[in-house]
Formats: C-alpha cells, sequence, structure tokens
C-alpha cells in the first residue's frame, strides 16, 4: 500500500516526536527479518524523547531469558523506565528457522512459559535463580541492576497454547482488530485462564487508523489504498498468508474472505466489515490487518465503543505514520476527551495505555 517511507534513524526520530507532540503513551516497534533490530533501534531514539515510552519484542528462543532480562533492566536504567515488552513467541515457522530455531509452534509456547517464569524470577529477586525446563535451563543467574520499574508484559495470541501462556505472564493481553462481539469473547476467555492463575490483566487492541474530518475524506484515503494494490499483488500476499501456522492470522484472513473478491475498483465500504471498521489493510498485510476509517467524532465513537468492552490500551498504525499521528492527535483526541475518556492536553492524571493516551472510564 501507498504510505510507506525509508525507515531511517532521521525519519524515525521525526516519528517519535510526533507521537510525543500528539499525547501518545508509547510506540510500538515491529520485529522479524523484514525489519531493523527493535532493541537497538528504540535505544537510539531515548535521547530523542522525553517521556515517550517503548513497546520492544521479547523473543523467547532467541535470546536467553538471563540477557533478555538484563536487557531490560539496562534499558529502563538508561531510558529512566519508559520500556514495555511484547512477548513474541514465533511469527512464523519459516522466519524461526532462519533464526535457528526448530521448535514446533506448541513448543515455542512451552519455551515461552520457562522463559518469562526465569525472567520474573531475575526482574524480582536478588536471590540467584536456577531453573531446570523442557527447554530453559539457567544455573545461579542474577542481575546486577534490576529494572525499576518492572517493564510491563503485554501478549498475544489466539491459540489455546497462547492462551494459557498470557495468563500465566502477561499484564496485558492484545488482540488484534475484530468485530467488538469477537473481541469481548476473547477478553472472557483470556479473563477466565487469568481468573485460574489467581490473576488479572489489562486488556488492548491493535488497529490502523484513517482519520480525517469527514467522513467522506477518510473513505477516499482508503480508496486511493486500495486503488494502489493490484490483484497479483493480492493474490500472492494471500497465498503466502494462508500457510501461517497463525491462528490469529486464520481469523484476519477470514474477515475478508482471504481476499476472493478483492477489486481495487470497487468502493471501499465493500471491506467495511463493522461499522468503521476496514479489513482492507490486511489484504497486503501479515498480522494486524483491520483499520478504523471514518470521521475524527466516529473514529472516536468507535474507539469509545470498544473501550467499553474492557479495553485501555489502542496501538494504532496509519499511512504513513506521521500524517496519521497529526491527524489522530489534533482530529480524534479532542473527541475522545469530550467523552471524557481522556485528559484534553497530553500529560495528566490518566489510566493505562499504550500508543493511544490513555484512557479513563466516563462518568456517568
Amino acid at each position: 500500500m501507498s504510505g510507506d517511507r525509508r525507515a531511517d534513524l532521521r525519519y524515525l526520530k521525526q516519528l517519535a516526536g510526533a507521537a510525543e507532540i500528539n499525547g501518545f503513551e508509547a510506540v510500538l516497534t515491529p520485529t522479524g527479518l523484514w525489519c531493523e533490530d527493535a532493541w537497538l533501534t528504540t535505544a537510539a531514539l531515548i535521547d530523542a524523547t522525553e517521556t515517550l515510552k517503548f513497546l520492544v519484542a521479547f523473543r523467547p528462543g532467541l535470546t536467553s531469558p538471563t540477557l533478555a532480562a538484563q536487557m531490560a533492566a539496562s534499558f529502563q536504567w538508561h531510558s529512566q523506565g519508559r520500556l514495555y515488552v511484547n512477548v513474541v513467541t514465533g511469527g512464523e515457522a519459516s522466519e524461526q528457522r532462519a533464526f535457528g530455531d526448530f521448535l514446533t509452534k506448541e513448543a515455542r509456547y512451552e519455551r515461552g512459559d520457562e522463559f518469562l517464569t526465569v525472567v520474573r524470577r531475575l526482574w524480582e529477586s536478588d536471590e540467584p535463580v536456577n531453573f531446570s525446563g523442557s527447554h530453559v535451563r539457567v544455573e545461579d543467574a542474577v542481575l546486577g541492576r534490576r529494572p525499576d520499574p518492572l517493564p510491563q508484559v503485554f501478549f498475544g495470541g489466539s491459540s489455546p497454547a497462547a492462551g494459557t501462556v498470557a495468563a500465566r505472564h502477561a499484564d496485558t493481553y492484545l488482540t488484534w482488530g475484530e468485530k467488538p462481539d469477537a473481541v469481548a469473547e476473547k477478553i472472557s476467555w483470556i479473563a477466565g485462564l487469568a481468573e485460574r492463575e489467581q490473576r488479572s490483566l489489562d486488556y488492548g487492541i491493535r488497529l490502523h487508523v484513517i482519520a480525517r474530518e469527514t467522513s467522506e475524506q477518510a473513505w477516499a484515503e482508503a480508496g486511493r489504498l486500495l486503488s494502489g494494490l493490484d490483484p497479483q499483488t493480492v493474490a500472492a500476499a494471500q497465498a503466502n498468508l494462508a500457510r501461517s501456522e497463525s491462528e490469529g492470522q486464520r481469523r484476519m484472513l477470514d474477515l475478508h474472505g482471504s481476499g476472493a473478491a478483492f477489486d481495487n475498483a470497487a468502493d471501499p465500504h465493500s471491506l467495511e466489515i463493522y461499522p468503521n471498521l476496514w479489513a482492507g489493510v490486511g489484504l497486503v498485510r501479515g498480522g494486524a490487518g483491520t483499520a478504523l476509517v471514518g470521521s475524527y467524532a466516529e473514529v472516536a465513537e468507535r474507539i469509545a465503543e470498544y473501550h467499553r468492552l474492557g479495553l485501555d490500551h489502542f496501538v494504532l498504525s496509519g499511512y504513513p505514520h506521521l500524517e496519521e499521528a497529526y491527524h489522530f492527535g489534533e482530529g480524534v483526541r479532542p473527541h475522545l476527551a469530550r467523552l471524557g475518556l481522556i485528559d484534553q492536553e497530553p500529560g495528566g492524571d490518566v489510566v493505562h495505555g499504550a500508543f493511544l493516551p490513555p484512557l479513563r472510564a466516563a462518568s456517568s
């Protein structure tokens, strides 16, 4: 889709500044073979920002738990507490094998469980950690500096194995953007699993956004992005995504029928699967494949609807990110404030959030 830019450090500093200026709390950084290393990139942005937090990938199996725990502690020290971690057990088997990891999907989640157990012990105690599991083994592991504060742990996944690990270890469970009823089902599922572990979690959602002054302008932009695709590109992307082991990816593909009815000349509303929820992004993009599309007021209302389900964290992105950060900050944010969900101005006493400023329950 047209809207990509060269993600060099100069541009990323602009983007981080735009996020901070517009009141976003944090930015999610991608991970994988296709992009830059998330830890090195975000570390380079610490000095370019003052309050912005960074949601950075934890990759069990690609890094030892002791080294990962140490990296997080160092990041917290140098950033003065501006790190969140996003646990990625492994997107696709082909990429995992490229990194030297040949475990099955189920085994990766087992390893993730052990990895996070060790990390938590290292973060929370000065005592040496000894652990011997099926996939992880450490002896007399101890950190020279423990992170302060402890990084908030984000975790996503739609498979039963993912739910089990999230319930045991996550602070925040993230879902990709689906219809509200499907999101409510996921929250109920994870909440039930967490209750068995005697834990409670926060919840968040990953969405793209196309917000403009009027609904017509927003849908025109969605149409522009759609018109830039061709059937061959969509077919190739869908064939590749169909091989995914991810249950979440399968759910994304189902939202638009795996691109079977794609027509780049079609009305973009043809991919509107719920009011203001557009599945067009998922035609060519893996992972989160839906966007909120509408006027500033409509996007704010839809966020409020999702918030009522129990979602406090909204991880948003745009095409391009820089301009969309300003559209959202200057256009959508005032409507969220009028709905009583956030403060009028960036900053202030608010509740929780990742990327979108923390939301607060509206008064009745």
